[in-house]
């Protein structure tokens, strides 16, 4: 995994994300979940080709079931882009790095 994709808990999520003076993407998923797997490594390549313009965080919903929850997220992986505190956009599912790309360049 990329040194630039932080693992965020439902303690911190406030301050790595909602507070952010900069977008953030955030990465809902499991350690059992086979698409989350599958999306992972484009996650970590579009942090480091982003880097400097976008934070990206994952969060395990095993671990840390309040986020989540508070973000309505039913299906993982789930891709929540915040901007200025704000959800910004919402991508459910394992999509290919270009799709994941138009979506962050959509959202910010």
């Amino acid at each position: 995994m990329s040194d630039l994709v932080k693992h965020v808990g439902d303690n911190e999520f406030a301050t790595e994300v909602l507070q952010s003076s900069e977008p953030v993407l955030v990465d809902f998923w499991a350690e059992w979940c086979g698409p989350c797997k599958m999306i992972g490594p484009v996650v970590d390549q579009l942090a480091s080709e982003y880097a400097g313009k976008l934070k990206v965080v994952k969060v395990n919903v095993d671990h840390n079931p309040a986020t989540p929850r508070q973000f309505a997220v039913r299906g993982i992986p789930t891709l929540i882009l915040f901007k200025d505190g704000k959800v910004a956009a919402t991508q459910v599912g394992a999509v290919n790095k270009s799709q994941l790309a138009q979506f962050v360049d959509r959202a910010i």
